[in-house]
C-alpha cells in the first residue's frame, strides 16, 4: 500500500561566503562523514520551537563549530526534493525535506573546526561558483542550481 502524501521534514540550510566575500567570491562544501563523497552546504532540521534564523545558527555551530555569521540575503520561498532511495530509510518518516536558505558571509573572526561533539562532516573547502557542482551530490544539484541561480540575479554572487 503506498502513502498519500509525502512527509517532508523542515530544514534550513547555509550558502557560506568566506571572510573575503565581497573581494573574492568562494562557497563553503562539506563532505559528509555518512555517505560517501556527499558534498554539501550546511544544513539541518528546525526544531518545533525556533524560527529559521534560530535554527540556522543553532545548526552551523553544530556543524561547524561557528556561528559568527552575516546574513546577506534569504531565499524567499521554501524549496523541497525527495530523498534518493538509499538515504530515505536512514531519514524515515520523512520522504524529503523542505528548506529555507540563506546566504551568509563568515565573519573574519569566524573560524571553521568540523571536529565537532558528533561530526556531520570529515572534510571542507571554499570552491568559485564555477567549482561548486564538480562536488555536490547528484539529488541536491537541481535545488542548489535554483537557490544559487537567484542569488545571482539579485547581484549577491
Amino acid at each position: 500500500m503506498k502513502k498519500e502524501t509525502k512527509t517532508y521534514r523542515p530544514n534550513v540550510a547555509a550558502i557560506i561566503l568566506s571572510p573575503k566575500y565581497p573581494l573574492i567570491c568562494e562557497l563553503f562544501i562539506a563532505s559528509r562523514t555518512d555517505i560517501k563523497n556527499a558534498w554539501q552546504f550546511p544544513q539541518g532540521g528546525i526544531d518545533k520551537t525556533e524560527t529559521p534564523k534560530e535554527a540556522l545558527y543553532r545548526e552551523l555551530k553544530e556543524e561547524i563549530g561557528t556561528d559568527s555569521i552575516d546574513i546577506i540575503a534569504e531565499y524567499p520561498q521554501w524549496i523541497s526534493y525527495d530523498f534518493p532511495p538509499l538515504v530515505v530509510n536512514k531519514m524515515y518518516p520523512y520522504d524529503g525535506q523542505i528548506q529555507k536558505y540563506f546566504l551568509v558571509r563568515l565573519r573574519e573572526e569566524g573560524s571553521i573546526n568540523i571536529h565537532t561533539e558528533e561530526p556531520e562532516f570529515d572534510e571542507y573547502r571554499f570552491v568559485t561558483m564555477n567549482e561548486v557542482f564538480n562536488y555536490i551530490t547528484y539529488f541536491k544539484r537541481p535545488v542548489y542550481k535554483q537557490v544559487l541561480e537567484y542569488f545571482k540575479k539579485k547581484g549577491y554572487l
